[in-house]
């Protein structure tokens, strides 16, 4: 069973994207994940292969499945489908987050990884508010 993760945030559409969707500026608000490759410039692309650098240290293969261009876009990490899906609210937007995985996997990766998506996608909410 999938878990979603949304926030509201004061900022526009465009900068809410700009900062889920370039690679480059991930760290500016999960600072869990310190750069990634091979997954596109200045934005992530559809079809792409690559690796998300977690903790400073570990390379975790990543590939981007879809993506709608300012809108959303889906990878797996590891064993984890993540979909991102930006929408206008008001005059601002709404950043979600669906996580899931094969299996038990899932149950597990809600209960350990969930924490963290909840608290990221309040944290990219912010963040985009403040640019």
């Amino acid at each position: 069973m999938p878990h979603s993760f949304s926030a509201d945030s004061d900022a526009p559409v465009d900068t809410m994207w700009a900062l889920v969707a370039r690679p480059s500026r991930w760290p500016e608000w999960a600072p869990h994940v310190r750069g990634a490759w091979g997954l596109g410039f200045p934005e992530i692309e559809a079809g792409r292969c690559g690796a998300a650098r977690l903790l400073w240290i570990v390379p975790v293969p990543a590939s981007i499945s879809a993506k709608t261009p300012g809108r959303s876009w889906t990878w797996r990490v590891g064993p984890m489908t993540l979909d991102h899906l930006v929408e206008p609210r008001g005059t601002g937007s709404r950043i979600t987050m669906t996580m899931s995985a094969p299996g038990p996997l899932d149950a597990v990766l809600g209960v350990t990884y969930g924490p963290v998506v909840r608290t990221l996608v309040r944290r990219l909410a912010r963040v985009a508010g403040e640019r």
